[in-house]
């Protein structure tokens, strides 16, 4: 017999009719009327060539082939009851589970010397693998399932994923200490005459920032560009240029580098930093466990 013959809710009443040995006890506990029980019993008669239940003065008794059933479709049945309402609990102590975070280099900068640390006492034997937001198909990468997290300014993640605000921050602008711009407020037309080191950051939201120029009609001293933000501390530590970055980043880079911020003079929206999921991890314990931990750790 195929199994694409069988109705699933058929085998349910057949269990019911074994444990209570009678139609209407069967139809009251399955919260059925007795003649959907009886339709499902003649249905399955047929189905399997047996009359399963005789009566008799005792009630309903099981005719020898069911009774033959009995035990392994009761197996199956709570084998398949135990799989749908599994809730499989994460436990981070003892866990060896491994994650993907999508972050840019500014993220990796600022979320995983934290993040790891609390990692060390919540989840010894966890562990992280890294993939830059700027280089790899997000949507993709998330929707494969090959990524658990993306973190940062990513507005290109709409549907088919969750959010959580993690914080908002302005832009600043960075220049070394003893630059001639340090010490005060940065006027915009010293931000003009200023040499910039522009950042690209394809694949985030850091865009925003030459679009602004543009509307406002401020055409920066672009003097270098880069791809990311990893080169932008030892250029700015080395010349006189400036750069405008997301101010957790020059929270950061200040004092490796010697370096110093000051309110950038151009109006730039905040970048509104989030933690995002695809919608197939929703429910999933560790992934919870995880996002649930970088809100705690990182979330305003």
């Amino acid at each position: 017999m195929d199994l694409k013959d069988v109705d699933l809710n058929l085998l349910v009443v057949f269990d019911a009719l074994l444990k209570h040995g009678s139609v209407s006890a069967a139809a009251a506990s399955l919260g059925v009327s007795q003649p959907g029980v009886s339709n499902a019993l003649n249905r399955l008669r047929r189905l399997l060539g047996d009359d399963l239940f005789l009566r008799t003065s005792r009630g309903m008794v099981p005719t020898p082939y069911a009774e033959g059933l009995a035990g392994p479709l009761a197996g199956a049945l709570d084998a398949i009851r135990d799989t749908l309402n599994a809730r499989t609990r994460f436990e981070p102590a003892g866990s060896r589970r491994g994650f993907v975070i999508g972050v840019n280099d500014v993220g990796e900068t600022y979320f995983l010397p934290r993040l790891m640390q609390h990692l060390g006492r919540l989840a010894p034997e966890v562990t992280i693998r890294t993939a830059r937001t700027t280089s790899i198909d997000v949507r993709d990468e998330m929707e494969r399932g090959r990524m658990d997290l993306a973190m940062g300014f990513l507005p290109a993640l709409k549907s088919g994923f969750f959010q959580r605000r993690l914080f908002s921050q302005p832009y600043v602008c960075l220049f070394r200490r003893g630059h001639p711009l340090a010490g005060g407020s940065v006027t915009l037309r010293q931000f003009r005459a200023a040499e910039h080191v522009a950042i690209l950051a394809e694949g985030t939201g850091h865009g925003v920032v030459d679009e602004i120029m543009a509307r406002s009609g401020i055409a920066r001293r672009v003097r270098l560009t880069v791809p990311h933000f990893m080169a932008v501390g030892p250029v700015l530590q080395n010349t006189d240029m400036i750069a405008v970055v997301p101010r957790r980043f020059a929270d950061c880079a200040c004092e490796p580098f010697g370096l110093a911020a000051a309110a950038c003079p151009v109006k730039i929206p905040e970048s509104v930093i989030n933690v995002f999921w695809h919608a197939r991890n929703h429910r999933e314990p560790a992934n919870q466990w995880l996002r649930n931990t970088v809100c705690d750790v990182f979330g305003e």
